[in-house]
């Protein structure tokens, strides 16, 4: 049995996972999928004061009051900023860190940062302090209407908040693996922001492919699981 701790991307929120969680599950593993201060359920916490720090501090919280060890820690998408800041209080715990078609951020970046000009672009901000994120394809189209009526905002600050990191993710003792989304449309945002060149070509990693759309979990849950359970 192993521990799993899933953190979702922007916009989103725990219930995003819920397809891989089941089956994660039926396999007899630990799952939890904190939903992250402001967005998701938690919409009803939004304010200006969120940050990638909140964030940051909502996934440590919760590995420490459940007494999580030796946890496989997964982030999707803006979720590798979130368990990349996560490591400065939790690395002991951690038995595998895994990037889901995510950001893999290095000390002092911020999502804004990492992001170039075009893909910023499209992302519309809403109020001074809130962002509306792009459309996103599912290929279930049932799938798609359920997860866009549970699409809420997310708070600008979780994206130019740098992220903290003293010391390369190489330099951990922890495994480390990226899955990649192989069939992102051509002008999707995550096309350069996503990549995984640096743990295709290193030793370092372990390297996954699945072919579907940046919404891996909804669209490819079996698949996912199976990963996930064999890196675990």
């Amino acid at each position: 049995m192993a521990s799993f701790v899933l953190v979702h991307g922007a916009w989103g929120g725990a219930h995003g996972f819920r397809h891989v969680r089941r089956l994660l599950r039926a396999k007899q593993n630990d799952v939890s999928t904190p939903c992250l201060t402001g967005v998701g359920e938690r919409i009803h916490l939004s304010s200006p004061q969120v940050g990638l720090g909140t964030h940051i501090r909502d996934v440590v919280n919760h590995v420490l009051y459940e007494d999580l060890d030796r946890i496989v820690l997964v982030g999707f998408s803006y979720g590798g900023f979130v368990v990349t800041g996560a490591l400065e209080h939790i690395a002991e715990r951690v038995a595998h860190l895994v990037y889901l078609d995510a950001f893999v951020p290095s000390n002092g970046e911020s999502v804004w940062s990492h992001l170039g000009r075009a893909a910023r672009s499209k992302i519309e901000l809403g109020q001074d302090w809130l962002v509306t994120g792009p459309a996103r394809d599912y290929d279930d189209p049932a799938e798609g209407e359920w997860m866009a009526a549970r699409r809420t905002t997310h708070p600008q600050g979780c994206f130019t908040e740098p992220v903290f990191l003293s010391r390369p993710l190489e330099s951990f003792p922890f495994t480390r693996t990226y899955i990649k989304a192989t069939q992102a449309p051509e002008n999707d945002i995550g096309n350069d922001a996503f990549s995984a060149r640096h743990a295709k070509d290193s030793p370092a990693w372990r390297y996954h492919e699945i072919a579907t759309n940046h919404m891996v979990a909804n669209n490819r849950p079996e698949e996912l699981a199976r990963i996930l359970g064999d890196l675990a």
